[in-house]
């Protein structure tokens, strides 16, 4: 008996390509560059968004972000400019303690269209380190806003009682003894 295929099962075979397991953004917010308004972008992230970018930029709270952007189309591109706003709570680097945080920052992002690669090894030019390529007309102004953020978080934010922990638990650096630091030290007193 043959163990051929059932009218009610499709043959197993190999998919054309692995499925696309990366996660959906949690601030998206598309924008087509063909329907560019006068006015200012104002994007504000729900209690659910702020929750999920906290837990991905592994903080503890994000209270509020908000972003106004003014879009300008430069030729194919669009230059998005405006700012940053967001109240965070981000945990001290040494004693973990959990710290009040607000940023707020002037941004400006520059969306092109994505270009093909031919070459296996590429020089950008300064201007293009900033440059979000985007694919058809579309681009996610959410994300490029919640990257932004992230940017600014400070990973080795230190709080009031850093230097008391650091001491508790010998992390302190011994001063250095010996000719030079005493003459150092004589031309600060004087």
């Amino acid at each position: 008996m043959s163990a051929g295929p059932t009218p009610d099962r499709a043959p197993d075979r190999a998919p054309d390509r692995a499925p696309d397991r990366t996660p959906a953004p949690e601030f998206s917010h598309m924008i087509d560059r063909r329907q560019l308004k006068e006015k200012p972008v104002r994007l504000v992230a729900d209690a659910q968004q702020r929750e999920d970018l906290a837990r991905r930029f592994a903080i503890p709270a994000i209270h509020s972000l908000t972003a106004e952007l003014q879009l300008t189309p430069d030729g194919e591109a669009v230059v998005a400019a405006g700012r940053l706003e967001a109240d965070v709570v981000q945990s001290c680097a040494i004693s973990g303690d959990d710290l009040a945080v607000a940023i707020r920052e002037d941004i400006t992002l520059r969306f092109v269209p994505e270009r093909a690669i031919e070459a296996e090894e590429i020089e950008l030019e300064e201007e293009e380190l900033d440059e979000i390529p985007f694919a058809g007309n579309s681009f996610d102004l959410g994300e490029a806003v919640a990257q932004s953020l992230a940017l600014a978080i400070d990973p080795y934010l230190t709080g009031p009682n850093a230097d008391q922990v650091r001491t508790q638990v010998g992390l302190s650096a011994p001063q250095p003894d010996g000719p030079l630091q005493q003459a150092l030290a004589k031309l600060k007193k004087d």
